[in-house]
């Protein structure tokens, strides 16, 4: 065996015999990372000389398959993350949980295992923290069980053969970018390391049928970091997002083999842990003040409906170039709609700095919050209040037009519940309860008043 120098894209994995500072094949700028790669030399392969190594498979018939979902499942104090993971953490499945620093990842597995270590035996190995740190943050939470067992370690083949003992019924790993196999002369973190410790976890949790959550870390822009083939490894994906300073902080399953992705769990931190917020849409409009900007949006945040306060602020621009800022919502949306409101409407935004905010820390992914972001702003830049009796939803379409949106009678009767009286929405949504909108125009001339 011979070494040399290669250099491999964390983004991809593609190697290049030289540094370059751009991947040629995904478009990275500054990925690449000198590794030593293994050649052999003066072998031929089993391709090569015309044979194949391996055996043949067992199989079984289909019929007679006991499918894991029917398996019990390791259940959390958190009764709406039980129903993100589809029912609890299901026996030998491997889930990958990501969020920013300081998030509250650490503190969301302490719960966990604190709540699952009361009846079944747990691991927490960390590759970051000593036993005292996590001792402490232990202690802070009340996991105080005999069965919550520690260790630490970055070896990822001796958390493998931990695994494999089949001594433990949860393993956690904080987390896969500090592990490394002894096999690969890489750091750790790098895409080769990330993916064979990955692939060693995953493989010794599904042979002793042991639950596993690995904890990873995510990038500048918000996405997972490390290779994209970890996340096909895994059966579940879990985000953790929110202001790690304070508001609302979700988790919602990206991928999820055993149950839903259209789920999620809302918390918020004390200083005694993670807590659910059980009315979110109360909690978020508590200490709401009409005046002009402000408009409530009856949004989905998963099958869940929350009615939460958008935010708008309009200012004369000292540049050339006027500036556009959300918080909690897509900016190149945002620049669209700004677009549909100059274009369908008589409102002139071209010399305006546009701020726009989602109260709380709340991240939203609905198209139905199109409506509700266009009334702010009119309302903002005309200086008049919206009634407060008043919740709104709809998608805006190119052409100005309102756009219906999914689960509106959740939507409603969400509303309802929180003393609204009406609800301008799209012409698809039926009932009394509802003002029907047909364009953007029309809607803003009629209740921008």
């Amino acid at each position: 065996m011979k070494s040399k120098t290669q250099f491999v894209c964390q983004q991809c994995g593609n190697s290049f015999a030289k540094w370059v500072g751009q991947c040629t094949n995904c478009g990275a700028w500054n990925s690449l990372v000198e590794q030593i790669a293994e050649v052999e030399t003066g072998k031929k392969s089993a391709l090569e000389k015309g044979k194949l190594s391996g055996k043949k498979l067992d199989f079984v018939k289909l019929n007679t398959v006991v499918p894991s979902d029917a398996k019990a499942r390791l259940l959390t104090e958190f009764e709406d993350l039980n129903i993100v993971l589809g029912g609890g953490i299901l026996m030998g499945s491997v889930s990958l949980l990501a969020g920013q620093p300081g998030i509250g990842k650490s503190t969301l597995l302490m719960q966990i295992c604190a709540e699952v270590a009361k009846k079944h035996n747990v691991l927490y190995i960390s590759g970051e923290e000593s036993a005292g740190q996590v001792k402490l943050r232990a202690e802070r939470l009340g996991a105080k069980s005999d069965k919550l067992n520690f260790a630490v370690s970055t070896s990822g083949n001796d958390i493998a053969k931990t695994i494999e003992t089949g001594e433990f019924d949860l393993v956690i790993v904080d987390s896969i970018q500090t592990l490394a196999m002894d096999e690969i002369s890489s750091a750790p973190g790098t895409v080769s390391q990330v993916t064979n410790c990955g692939n060693l976890i995953i493989r010794a949790a599904k042979a002793t049928d042991t639950a596993v959550i690995i904890v990873g870390h995510v990038t500048k822009d918000g996405t997972l970091a490390g290779p994209k083939v970890l996340e096909h490894l895994v059966d579940v994906v879990l985000n953790f997002e929110g202001d790690r300073y304070g508001g609302f902080k979700t988790v919602r399953a990206v991928k999820n083999r055993f149950g839903p992705t259209n789920e999620v769990a809302i918390f918020e931190m004390l200083g005694s842990g993670l807590k659910e917020v059980q009315n979110p849409s109360a909690a978020l409009l508590a200490e709401r003040t009409n005046t002009d900007g402000s408009v409530i949006l009856a949004t989905m945040e998963g099958n869940r409906p929350i009615l939460v306060e958008i935010q708008a602020l309009v200012t004369p621009s000292n540049y050339g170039y006027p500036k556009r800022t959300a918080s909690g919502f897509d900016i190149n949306r945002l620049n669209l709609l700004i677009a549909v409101i100059e274009r369908r409407t008589k409102l002139k935004l071209s010399d305006k700095d546009i701020f726009v905010n989602v109260v709380g820390g709340m991240k939203l992914q609905d198209s139905a919050a199109d409506l509700a972001v266009c009334m702010a702003i009119a309302s903002a830049v005309a200086g008049r209040k919206l009634d407060e009796k008043y919740v709104v939803f709809g998608e805006v379409g190119l052409g100005g037009e309102i756009r219906s949106a999914f689960r509106a009678d959740q939507r409603i009767a969400e509303a309802k519940k929180l003393g609204f009286e009406h609800a301008i929405a799209p012409r698809t949504a039926k009932g009394s309860f509802v003002i029907p909108a047909k364009d953007l125009r029309e809607t803003l001339i009629r209740y921008v008043k």
